[in-house]
C-alpha cells in the first residue's frame, strides 16, 4: 500500500474518566489471590499497568465515538456534512445491528450520502479504517473521510472478576489476567485529500500487513451460554494466552516489519518515533527488542490507560503529538497488531 494525497488531518479523543488502580481490582479478587497463594501487586508487576479508565455506568459507546469525532473536526474546521464516509471500528458496539456507526453519524449530523459502516478486526479495527478510507481517498472518490472507535472495559472486568471468583484456580486466572489489563477510551481519525487546509501534515505514505490465521484461537472475546441451556442466559467471556500471543505475535511482527520496510524504503534508523498498540510492558519490550528498535524511540499510555484495544495506537499517537514527543517531519511508524493473528504497519510523515 502506497500513498500520495492522504493525511490524518486531524486525531481527537477522549480519556474516560473513571480511575481504576490494579490495586483496586486485586482487592476484588483478593480471596482468589489467597487461594491461590499470591501476593498483592501481581497484576502491576506482570503488565507494567499502574491503573486504567473506565466510563461511568450506562456510558454509550456512540457517545464516546462522537465526542472524539466532534474534537477532530473542530481542530480541522470541517463540517460534518463535508464528511463522505464514516467507519466505526471498535470491538465494542451498542448492538449487532444497526451499525453503531449510523448512532455515531446521527449525533454528529453526517450528510446523507456519505458512506456509514462498521469495521471489525479485533485491535486493528481503527488502523484497518485508515486504510479503507485511504484507499477512497486515493482513488479520487472522497475528500475527507472518519474512522471512530470506543472501547469500554467495565462490563467485560466486572464479569471476569465475578467469574474467576467463582472459580479460583490458577488455569482459570491465567487465561483471565489480561482482561484486567483493558482500559477504556474513544478516538477519532479524520483522514483528508490536502484540500481543506495549506498545512498538508500528518502525510500518510503507506503500509503493509501480513497474517497469521492459524493462531486465532489464542485470544478470544464473545458470548457464551451459561450451563444449564435450558436457563438460556448468555454471558460475555475472554480468553488469552498471554505466552503465546507474545511468541507468535513477535514472529508475526518481524515478518511485517521487514516487508514493512521494504514497502516503504525506510532505514530503521532513521525512523523518528513508533506508537505501538498498547498491551503491557513485557510485550512492548519484547517486540522493540526483537525489532531492533531502541526504548527512546517508542512513546507508551498503557501503565496509565492499560490497553484499550483499537483506540490503544491512534489515541497514543495523539498524546504523542499534544505533548510534543512527535513533531512536525518526523518519520513515525504506527505498530499495529490484534488477535487473528493480524498485523498492520502504517508509515507517517508527520
Amino acid at each position: 500500500m502506497n500513498y500520495s494525497k492522504v493525511y490524518l488531518e486531524a486525531l481527537g479523543y477522549e480519556i474516560a474518566p473513571v480511575v481504576v488502580s490494579s490495586a483496586e481490582l486485586e482487592d476484588r479478587l483478593a480471596t482468589v489471590y489467597k487461594s491461590l497463594h499470591l501476593q498483592p501487586g501481581q497484576l502491576e508487576a506482570l503488565t507494567g499497568i499502574v491503573e486504567r479508565r473506565w466510563w461511568e455506568e450506562g456510558f454509550r459507546l456512540s457517545e464516546g465515538a462522537a465526542q472524539a469525532a466532534r474534537r477532530a473536526l473542530e481542530q480541522a474546521e470541517i463540517r460534518p456534512e463535508e464528511v463522505d464516509a464514516l467507519i466505526y471500528g471498535g470491538v465494542c458496539r451498542e448492538y449487532f445491528e444497526p451499525a453503531t456507526a449510523c448512532h455515531v453519524a446521527s449525533r454528529l449530523g453526517i450528510g446523507p450520502d456519505a458512506t456509514v459502516y462498521d469495521l471489525s478486526n479485533a485491535c486493528l479495527g481503527v488502523l484497518n479504517g485508515i486504510i479503507e478510507i485511504a484507499n477512497r481517498i486515493e482513488l479520487g472518490q472522497i475528500r475527507a473521510g472518519l474512522v471512530v472507535s470506543c472501547e469500554s472495559a467495565r462490563e467485560i472486568n466486572e464479569i471476569m472478576i465475578e467469574r474467576m471468583r467463582q472459580d479460583p484456580s490458577m488455569e482459570y486466572f491465567k487465561y483471565s489476567l489480561a482482561t484486567l489489563t483493558g482500559g477504556s477510551g474513544a478516538v477519532a481519525v479524520l483522514l483528508t485529500d490536502g484540500s481543506f487546509s495549506g498545512s498538508r501534515r500528518r502525510r500518510l505514505l503507506g503500509g503493509v500487513t501480513q497474517t497469521a490465521p492459524q493462531f486465532h484461537n489464542l485470544c478470544r472475546w464473545g458470548i457464551e451460554a451459561l450451563k444449564p441451556l435450558t436457563s438460556h442466559q448468555f454471558l460475555q467471556f475472554t480468553s488469552t494466552d498471554s505466552s503465546a500471543v507474545l511468541t507468535h505475535g513477535v514472529e508475526l511482527g518481524i515478518r511485517t516489519w521487514q516487508a514493512f520496510l521494504r514497502k516503504l524504503g525506510w532505514v530503521r534508523d532513521r525512523i523518528d518515533r513508533v506508537i505501538c498498540h498498547q498491551v503491557g510492558a513485557s510485550h512492548r519490550d519484547t517486540i522493540l527488542r526483537s525489532l531492533g528498535i531502541g526504548i527512546e524511540k517508542d512513546f507508551s499510555t498503557f501503565p496509565y490507560l492499560g490497553n484499550m484495544g483499537t483506540v490503544s495506537l491512534p489515541l497514543t499517537a495523539a498524546l504523542a503529538e499534544d505533548r510534543e514527543v512527535v513533531r512536525s517531519g518526523d518519520r513515525v511508524a504506527f505498530l499495529g497488531i490484534g488477535s487473528g493473528l493480524n498485523c498492520l504497519m502504517l508509515g507517517v510523515e508527520w
